[in-house]
């Protein structure tokens, strides 16, 4: 399908994650930009609420209608599964049921399950193009642990990361305390905490309603700041600027949900040092490092690569596969609008499809050949 085609887009946020609130805002954002495009002839908003139904709504909507529940004027969507499948208007018994015109749908979801590759695997199956990340490529951002294990062996450094159980012995462990602890499945800054030692990390399992499906540990390095870049592999590879985000008096020791998104606009509010003021040969392998990041998790859209930073060294720490605000504050040399960035991301998505599936080698032999189903019980 040529890029051209894409006439009618639809811009998906909000779901069933901690993050469902600034998801909203991101998604406002994107679906208000493209609304003022004059490249698409139809621009719809889903929201997807707190409950995991969908529903159209108005993109140019306020985040404040969304306080109450629902927005007025919502209609209830279904996802359809199939070949002939996708976001379906319910008709009644007196009307049938009617397709949502979309070419693409740009994934504005931050966090589970929109950006863990449910979201992605439900799409993929109902055939639906879609921005940002595969289903492979949104299960490795958000697994802390298998993340941080294949980046080492692509050879980049990390800090070290363990997996925390209830039994994890102190004599045992790979490093000592104090920890930097967090979901090994989850965002960025929901349910972070830093411990003192490896008793009371365990200890939070049982309190830390985010460590339910599992945590790791690393250790905290007070000394190191953190710094982010953005990425993208289309229309070439190339990255951002690097900016230093600035924590909060009251979340000092690490750069938490509040420091990012306590604004009330998303990321773009976030206090900040952009560009950050680096040594170039250090800036130099940020950007080094960060089209390595997406090579290897294989980025679609636009992400955020998160790295630490001090005189102790440089490490990455992770990736964002779906960032704030679609990390469009960071694209200001050369600048880049968010109306181009969100152009580019659909025309990648139609262009270089998250997945194709295939039926070569189902060519009946196998079950030509197979005999009773019965012997084979026997």
């Amino acid at each position: 399908m040529d890029a051209a085609e894409a006439q009618s887009v639809s811009v998906l946020f909000g779901g069933p994650s901690p993050e469902h609130d600034v998801s909203i805002l991101t998604g406002l954002q994107a679906s208000r930009t493209l609304s003022s495009s004059s490249l698409y002839k139809e621009v719809h908003a889903i929201y997807w609420n707190k409950g995991g139904d969908f529903f159209e709504v108005s993109p140019t909507l306020e985040a404040e209608e969304f306080l109450g529940g629902l927005p007025k004027g919502a209609v209830k969507l279904s996802l359809f599964l199939g070949s002939k499948g996708g976001f379906v208007v319910k008709g009644g018994r007196l009307k049938g049921d009617k397709l949502l015109s979309s070419d693409v749908v740009v994934n504005c979801c931050h966090g589970r399950p929109g950006e863990d590759g449910s979201l992605q695997a439900a799409l993929d199956l109902a055939g639906v193009a879609y921005t940002g990340p595969t289903v492979a490529g949104a299960a490795l951002g958000m697994d802390k642990l298998t993340f941080g294990a294949l980046m080492a062996q692509a050879g980049l450094p990390v800090l070290p990361r363990a997996l925390l159980t209830r039994n994890a012995s102190s004599k045992e462990f790979p490093f000592e305390g104090p920890y930097i602890l967090k979901p090994r499945y989850g965002g960025s800054s929901i349910g972070i905490d830093v411990v003192k030692d490896l008793p009371t990390a365990i200890a939070r399992l049982e309190t830390n309603s985010h460590l339910q499906e599992g945590a790791v540990v690393e250790p905290y390095k007070p000394e190191l700041y953190d710094i982010q870049i953005g990425v993208r592999n289309w229309p070439t590879p190339s990255v951002s600027a690097i900016e230093k985000p600035l924590r909060g008096g009251g979340s000092s020791e690490i750069l938490g949900y509040a420091d990012k998104y306590a604004g009330g606009e998303g990321m773009v509010s976030a206090a900040r040092e952009l560009p950050a003021n680096l040594p170039s040969e250090v800036a130099q392998r940020v950007r080094d490092y960060a089209m390595t990041v997406a090579q290897v998790a294989g980025v679609r859209g636009v992400a955020r690569v998160d790295f630490l930073y001090g005189e102790e060294g440089l490490y990455l720490n992770e990736i964002n596969t779906i960032p704030g605000s679609m990390a469009k504050y960071l694209w200001i040399d050369p600048p880049i609008e968010f109306a181009t960035l969100l152009h580019d991301m659909i025309t990648e998505a139609m262009i270089r499809p998250a997945v194709r599936y295939s039926t070569a080698g189902a060519d009946g032999s196998a079950l030509a050949k197979a005999g009773s189903i019965a012997a084979k019980l026997a």
